[in-house]
């Protein structure tokens, strides 16, 4: 096989094509860092980074010294200005030889690409990207890649500083410069003008096609091709049209990134310089005027036509994505088209001059790149479907029209009949069963012949010349393409509508993103922000592994921040629907009733009352009444944009990011937790300055109205909104949330005990046990709230509903915790009275002695007043727990019942502790027990000092005295009289009842002593105390005898450990009797 000296084969064309564009790339990459980062500062963009040698003030001379003689430096002649960098010349090289290598290896690259465009015009290559693709696109790319490499070299301001340096301080380190610094040197002076040098270099390239490919890609090849190659504009007219056309598109190009070329600028100084240029340079001008007064306005009716081309696109194949197979290529045209605008916008809305900036604002431009991410997602989705159609097509159809054509070669070398006949093999050895089998499929060893054969065929004297078959160039094309939709589909969506530039333009990106959210319209597209974060990493390059971190750092960013805006602003719009809907919910409140009841009743009896002419009142409902449906209202806008909003949220259920997993439902479920947390803490209006609160059932109407807007969301997001509820209702029911902020169990607890019950305690409210509330008293101050409205039945049921079993439960246990301070200052009364309780408890049977023994007894009041305040507080909790056990009955029916009729068959003979297991479940549940484990546990955590547990039991005993000869002395209280209305007294002594029983019950049952036998002796103590007053003759003593006689019937009926016939025993029942016939007849007569 002999060929020419010179053979093609040899030159390895493709393969240095292919390589020298991939690390061109890397190159820019490279550079671009360096430029971008401060020159010399690290790829995370640190500014401190930057080396002290190029800011310190005392070396500023010595390297200006270098700059200015640069690339010569004179080091032996010069030692007092160089002299300082001395001590830092291990630490320049250390630091500056990655950037100095960088700059030697742009070096290198020059010369091999120099190198193969002169192999490439001594082989007199054929081009023409309809026949030659591959070799013709690799062609052009290169030279464009060449182009803006040396440009982005020459706008490197400190390279000189960088490569002067580093071989001074190598010439120092070593005794001689390094061996490449003199080639370098040279080429940064050559270079200064980079396009006036490479107009130089490009003469003998004269031969320079330009054909369409894409908008992007033809205005690089065209602009750069005919700057480097003026020469054919004054002898084409073809080539002098397509130029015009170019400058009249931009007024600028993309190097690299966001580095930008301005395009008139540099051609007009380019050719002021050249002899005969006047017309050309007046073609610039005039190209210039019309691309700052048109581009603008065309390129946006552009963008226009392509999102509505891209959304029928989406559509039709969203419905029918079989046509994947044959529409491909249409698919991929649309994606380059779009992209191209879209950099084309980019980069001119951020250099163009503020007057025309009008046109380069596109608040559309987000429903663009949602289609683009629409077909992405189709393609990456149906990509199965994709590859069946284009093995079938390879095998049955390219593979039969290839072999046609390979026969009908009039020659065919040797060589070339081999790579063309392992073509036709590959393609006709393809099935669908591969497909179904899920094998991965390997095209690049045949793309890869196939642009080695190009570049064979191509030549001048070929055997086989491409140029003549030009049939079989294209059918070769096409293959490739259809080689392409089967093993790499990824590959192609990157080089189509690959979208990373964003990175660079991250104040635009941020920029578009807002007015996408603040345009309703365009909020439904505003999930395509965060998916475009998704392309960046496709922008880095294995060349400079440094950036890796910091793009990846900045897409995650992005990322998160634009899906926590959209979960923001949908969390604000689903705020005031809530706002909306709580207003409404407001408006049925039975408070609101009253006025509508007053007029229906005045019109009945047909009583004129009000100004005439009255206004009135709308009622509630009356906002659903629609007479016109062009009416909209603010709910109806509020509804659309929550509704496209959402749509955005729900159109991915995650996205993957530099291998980091979003779901931006999260974002949204996460925001709604925050803001329905706060909503219902917000809702309670508790001011603690005035102790105001609402009140629990229009806190619950208002809650429940907010639960009704956020179950509505699960119409428009696949979100577990019960998951949300779960959270924060249970939260709800803790003392502190779990951020450490109080929570409404905290706020009703603390405003129950310290406004209420206080209030109560001061002698302003009352426990009105026929009506289950407290109810306020008439007194000088009035109360700035009304008692009844917060503890009336409803209202205790709402708080059980809000505060839920274990609310309820830290309610009890703060009210026990009162009580319990309440009984430690009890014992300290009974021991500074033990003597006198201890004779007072074996002398009841001695009315005299009893009589003397009481006058020594001090703070009777306060025993009386202590005890009190603890049946108010056990009265409340009774409130509590009944309502408690009421919404458990309605929402667990069944476990409530098993819990109770457990609790009702409790042996007699069981063990305490089991029984309390028991009385603390049946509390939790809201149900009475004989025994309080709340209470026992409360008290049984006091322990007195140096008291032992026989003396402890002393002192309950006693205190069971104190209180039962104390009774007496309430007959003489004015407020201790008993009314039948409320069937207690207006001093709450009624509430003692409880107490006792209460106090009893946990006392003895800690100390292990009888309840009944200990309430059998309060009993007697007590009867044998009131038949005294019997006798008493002063009428202010026995003011309301009757009426505390009664204290006696209720402990009684209060208690499970005594009968009526152990209290006729004591007490006869006829004075029970005379004593309601009393305070019944009393009443009548005050009423009277």
């Amino acid at each position: 096989m002999s060929r020419s000296v010179l053979q093609p084969s040899q030159q390895k064309l493709a393969e240095k094509l292919t390589i020298l564009n991939d690390r061109g790339v890397g190159m820019l990459t490279r550079l671009y860092n360096i430029k971008k980062q401060g020159q010399v500062w690290k790829a995370c963009g640190d500014p401190k980074a930057k080396p002290s040698y190029l800011i310190d003030k005392n070396l500023e001379s010595a390297v200006k010294f270098i700059v200015r003689k640069f690339p010569a430096v004179e080091t032996r002649n010069n030692n007092q200005q160089l002299a300082q960098l001395q001590k830092e010349k291990s630490e320049i090289l250390k630091n500056l030889a990655l950037y100095y290598f960088t700059f030697v290896d742009v070096m290198e690259f020059k010369d091999h690409v120099c190198e193969l465009l002169n192999t490439i015009d001594v082989c007199q290559v054929f081009f023409d990207i309809t026949v030659n693709f591959d070799l013709t696109k690799n062609y052009l790319d290169l030279i464009i890649t060449y182009t803006t490499l040396m440009i982005l070299l020459s706008r490197i301001e400190e390279r000189k500083a960088i490569i002067g340096l580093y071989n001074y301080a190598h010439e120092m380190t070593h005794g001689a410069s390094d061996r490449e610094y003199p080639r370098l040197g040279q080429m940064i002076v050559d270079y200064e003008n980079p396009l006036k040098k490479m107009m130089e270099e490009f003469v003998p390239h004269s031969k320079m096609p330009c054909e369409y490919l894409s908008l992007d890609a033809m205005e690089k090849w065209i602009i750069f091709g005919f700057i480097l190659c003026h020469g054919i504009l004054n002898t084409d007219a073809t080539a002098l049209n397509l130029w015009k056309l170019a400058l009249q598109s931009s007024s600028c190009l993309s190097l690299f990134r966001d580095e930008v070329f301005h395009i008139h600028k540099a051609a007009e100084d380019l050719f002021v310089n050249i002899r005969g240029y006047n017309k050309r340079i007046n073609d610039i001008r005039e190209c210039k005027e019309a691309a700052v007064s048109h581009a603008g306005s065309m390129h946006r009716e552009r963008r226009k036509f392509l999102r509505s081309a891209l959304k029928e696109l989406a559509t039709v194949l969203s419905d029918q994505p079989g046509l994947l197979g044959p529409k491909a290529l249409f698919v991929f045209m649309a994606l380059s088209f779009a992209r191209d605008e879209i950099i084309w916008l980019l980069r001119h809305a951020d250099n163009m001059p503020k007057k025309s900036a009008d046109d380069f604002i596109d608040k559309h431009i987000a429903e663009l790149i949602f289609y683009m991410e629409e077909l992405r997602a189709h393609v990456r989705k149906y990509g199965p479907v994709m590859q069946r159609y284009y093995v079938q097509y390879l095998s049955g159809f390219d593979a039969v029209v290839l072999n046609e054509l390979v026969q009908n070669l009039s020659v065919c070398p040797e060589d070339e009949s081999i790579i063309m006949s392992s073509f036709v093999n590959t393609m006709t050895s393809l099935s669908v069963k591969q497909v179904e089998d899920g094998e991965v499929f390997d095209f690049r060893g045949m793309r890869l012949d196939w642009f080695r054969l190009q570049a064979y065929t191509s030549v001048s004297k070929a055997s086989l010349s491409l140029a003549d078959h030009r049939e079989l160039g294209k059918m070769m094309n096409t293959i490739i393409f259809h080689t392409k939709m089967v093993d790499s589909l990824v590959e192609m969506l990157v080089e189509t509508s690959d979208l990373s530039i964003f990175c660079f333009y991250s104040r635009a990106f941020e920029k578009m993103f807002q007015q996408c959210l603040e345009l309703p319209s365009q909020s439904r597209y505003s999930i395509a922000f965060p998916l475009l974060c998704t392309h960046f990493m496709s922008c880095t390059h294995e060349l400079c592994p440094e950036e890796r971190h910091h793009i990846g750092d900045r897409s995650l960013s992005l990322c998160n921040m634009f899906l926590d805006e959209m979960a923001k602003q949908a969390r604000n719009l689903i705020t005031d629907i809530c706002t909306e809907q709580c207003t409404l919910s407001d408006q049925l409140l039975p408070k609101h009733c009253a006025k509508t009841i007053s007029q229906a009743v005045n019109k009945k009896s047909k009583k004129q009352t009000g100004k005439k002419g009255e206004p009135e009142r709308e009622k509630p409902g009356v906002e659903s009444m629609r007479k016109n449906r062009l009416v909209v209202t603010n709910l109806d806008k509020l509804h659309t944009a929550l509704s496209e909003l959402c749509f955005s949220i729900n159109y991915v259920p995650n996205m993957v990011v530099w291998e980091h997993t979003f779901t931006p439902r999260e974002y949204l479920t996460s925001h709604l937790e925050i803001r329905f947390t706060k909503s219902i803490v917000g809702m309670t209006m508790y001011n603690q300055a005035t102790q105001e609160i609402a009140k629990p059932s229009e806190l619950l109407t208002s809650v429940r109205a907010y639960m009704t807007v956020l179950q509505s969301i699960e119409n428009y997001v696949q979100i577990d909104i019960t998951r949300v509820f779960n959270n924060v209702l249970l939260q709800q029911t803790q003392h502190l949330d779990s951020h450490g902020e109080p929570t409404i169990t905290s706020l009703y607890t603390n405003w129950y005990l310290e406004t209420l019950l206080r209030q109560v305690s001061n002698g302003h409210i009352a426990y009105f046990p026929a009506m289950k509330a407290f109810v306020n008293l008439p007194t000088e101050n009035e109360l700035t709230f009304n008692a009844e409205e917060y503890s009336d039945i409803s209202e205790m049921r709402s708080l059980s509903e809000l505060l839920g079993p274990y609310g309820m439960k830290f309610l009890s246990e703060s009210l026990m915790w009162h009580i319990s301070s309440q009984v430690a200052e009890l014992k300290k009364l009974v021991v500074e009275n033990v003597d006198v309780l201890t004779q007072m408890r074996t002398s009841f049977d001695k009315p005299d002695q009893m009589a003397a023994l009481f006058k020594r007894l001090s703070s009777v009041d306060s025993v009386l007043k202590r005890m009190t305040i603890i049946g108010v507080i056990l009265s409340f909790r009774s409130l509590a727990q009944e309502a408690l056990r009421d919404v458990l009955s309605y929402h667990i029916p069944f476990l409530v019942s098993s819990i109770e009729d457990f609790k009702d068959h409790i042996p007699r003979e069981t063990d305490m502790k089991v029984a309390m297991n028991v009385y603390e479940l049946s509390s939790a549940a809201g149900l009475p027990c004989e025994i309080d484990p709340a209470l026992v546990v409360a008290l049984s955590s006091q322990k007195s000092e140096n008291i032992s547990p026989e003396e402890e039991y002393k002192i309950a005993c006693l205190l069971m005295v104190f209180v039962a000869v104390s009774l007496p002395t309430l007959a003489s209280n004015v407020m201790s009289q008993y009314s039948p209305a409320i069937e207690g007294h207006c001093n709450n002594i009624h509430c003692l009842a409880k107490a006792i029983n209460q106090i009893a019950a946990a006392l003895f049952t800690i100390h292990k002593g009888s309840i009944e036998d200990r309430l059998k002796e309060f009993l007697a103590l007590a009867s044998s105390s009131l038949l005294k007053i019997g006798q008493e003759t002063d009428k202010t003593t026995t003011r309301n005898r009757e009426s505390v006689y009664l204290l006696l019937d209720m402990i009684v009926q209060e208690s499970p450990f005594l009968t009526m016939d152990l209290l006729e025993s004591c007490f006869p029942y006829v004075l029970l009797r005379n004593a309601y016939h009393a305070v019944y007849k009393q009443s009548v007569t005050s009423s009277a």
